[in-house]
């Protein structure tokens, strides 16, 4: 008996020495398919976690907002599903040399136990995205346009892999029927596998020559992974990024001062300031509890260095750090400022409950700061009319296409998945400048640069900065191509295992015959000559 045989059927069954012939329980067939779907499963969540990690933040702030406490929600998921799907691969790996080995499936109550909590922990992490993130199945979908490709050729070389323990099991099932049923799975997921690329359309399957420009960066927040978000300093980081516009969030203050914060709703300061130091007891709601003096007292970095949102600390010097720990609560005067300073343009959210009286205050402030019209680049739709005719310089950009055409405008501002890329060509056709937010992602990023669009919003400036050319590029009869060679080498492959196995196999129960005509030859022989022991001596 072989190291690694005892080994596999120690760690799954934990029972270390071989049982006797027949001793597998009668539920190991099921236990062994509840391994199989649960495995595919948790790969399949850990694949959802990865191409949903563009938008972790917002888990993370949604985390903060329900519980008021700041803690990197969206890494334990990552860690535990990671935790869950190598312990789920290793033992179906476990399962199958088992039946590679003929070995008994018999399969611990402790794997049975751990594998019901990831049964459950994945369908808690389904359901939460379904009732509380809906937004991000359309960016799974998404993802597939950038992945499928190389997802598939993955798969193929799967199904290669898998054919040996497949075949095995095909011609060591005792009834017809089970081998129907193994067969007739087998090939479904093959041809599905294999005729998959048919349905696979990608805005990078495209000729090198006709790849758009690279789109434009704005700052979210300024450069959120460098620096804390809404500060002077987080937005000075992001022109050294190259970023073309400052992307902030505008609320007003008690005595009518506009200022840069994001979250504003209750607690609103609880985040990204100090305020429960500075104001102990305090609980403050709205922006204009509070004056701008009150405001400048807080201290807007501290945090930032404190909890790490981004992971991001280890790439800042000293100087860095300790400049973000002295950074204030920032004002729109102030970015405005900066932004001429630099020629570039800035757009924001205006969050207020009296959209009338605060807009009236935000015009009026930028037009003091006497910064160039044309780098204003409004988006608040609540009193637009009013803008256009106190302001009209200003560019105005839309949040949906119907009020964009509807007033003759050409600025389109959408989340990233709420466009295909058929839809952004014939944007972009029609001279529409289409900017989409938030991505940070090189995937992602790379993907809408071959669907056309004009910008991206982003955290990561720094990171899609260097990007100076998208993930993959491939022209579509290249594509038809290799996917059919890969397709038909494997088959080719499957094929030759099969004989091979079969060939084995029937030189097994050759093998197998021919030891039990010998026993049954050497019994008869040993019963004549005991029959020959009674006869009389001649």
């Amino acid at each position: 008996m072989s190291p690694f045989t005892t080994c596999c059927r120690g760690l799954y069954s934990c029972h270390w020495k071989r049982l006797r012939k027949g001793g597998e329980s009668k539920c190991a067939c099921w236990w062994f398919t509840f391994l199989t779907l649960i495995t595919l499963l948790s790969v399949l969540w850990m694949y959802i976690c990865l191409v949903t990690s563009n938008d972790q933040e917002d888990v993370n702030w949604n985390g903060f907002i329900k519980l008021k406490l700041w803690v990197n929600w969206f890494m334990v998921v990552i860690i535990t599903s990671a935790v869950l799907t190598s312990y789920c691969v290793l033992l179906l790996l476990f399962a199958l040399f088992q039946v590679a080995l003929r070995e008994p499936l018999n399969l611990h109550w402790l794997h049975k136990c751990l594998l019901f909590f990831g049964f459950l922990f994945i369908a808690l992490g389904i359901a939460g995205i379904s009732l509380q993130w809906k937004r991000e199945w359309p960016t799974v979908l998404l993802s597939l346009q950038a992945t499928a490709p190389f997802l598939q050729f993955g798969a193929v070389g799967g199904l290669v892999l898998l054919s040996p323990f497949v075949f095995v099991g095909f011609h060591t099932a005792k009834t017809r029927r089970s081998r129907f049923l193994m067969a007739s799975l087998y090939a479904t997921v093959s041809a599905a596998v294999l005729l998959c690329p048919l349905l696979i359309h990608s805005p990078c399957l495209m000729d090198h020559s006709d790849l758009p420009p690279k789109p434009k960066l704005i700052g979210h927040r300024g450069a959120p992974m460098l620096a804390p978000e809404n500060t002077i300093m987080s937005f000075q980081r992001s022109l050294q990024c190259g970023v073309t516009a400052f992307e902030t969030d505008v609320q007003i203050s008690k005595d009518r001062i506009p200022f840069l914060m994001h979250d504003h709703d209750s607690g609103f300061l609880r985040r990204t300031t100090d305020v429960e130091e500075k104001f102990p007891n305090q609980d403050f709601n709205a922006s204009t509890e509070l004056t701008w003096k009150d405001l400048q007292r807080l201290n807007a970095g501290e945090w930032f260095l404190q909890m790490d949102p981004f992971r991001s600390l280890s790439q800042l010097s000293a100087e860095d750090k300790e400049e973000a720990r002295n950074q204030s609560v920032a004002s729109l005067l102030q970015l405005l400022r900066l932004a001429k300073s630099h020629n570039v343009s800035v757009i924001f959210d205006l969050y207020s409950p009296d959209q009338e009286n605060d807009t009236v205050d935000v015009v009026r402030t930028i037009l003091m700061s006497d910064v160039d019209p044309s780098l204003v680049l409004w988006l608040p739709a609540g009193e637009r009319d009013y803008v256009k005719g106190a302001a009209p310089g200003f560019i105005h950009v839309y949040n949906n296409k119907h009020d964009m055409f509807q007033d003759g405008g050409n600025h389109l501002n959408l989340q990233y998945n709420t466009l295909n890329a058929a839809q952004i060509r014939d944007l972009v056709s029609r001279n529409v400048s289409v900017n989409t937010w938030v991505v940070n992602e090189s995937w992602l990023f790379s993907l809408l640069w071959c669907a056309g669009v004009s910008s991206v919003t982003t955290n990561a400036c720094h990171l899609l900065r260097d990007v100076r050319r998208p993930d993959w590029i491939m022209p579509h009869r290249t594509y038809t191509i290799v996917w059919v060679a890969v397709d038909v080498l494997s088959v080719v492959l499957i094929i030759g295992v099969y004989f091979v196995q079969q060939k084995s196999h029937c030189c097994q129960r050759e093998g197998e015959v021919f030891a039990v005509s010998k026993k049954e030859r050497e019994n008869l022989l040993a019963w004549n000559e005991k029959e020959l022991s009674f006869l009389p001596a001649m």
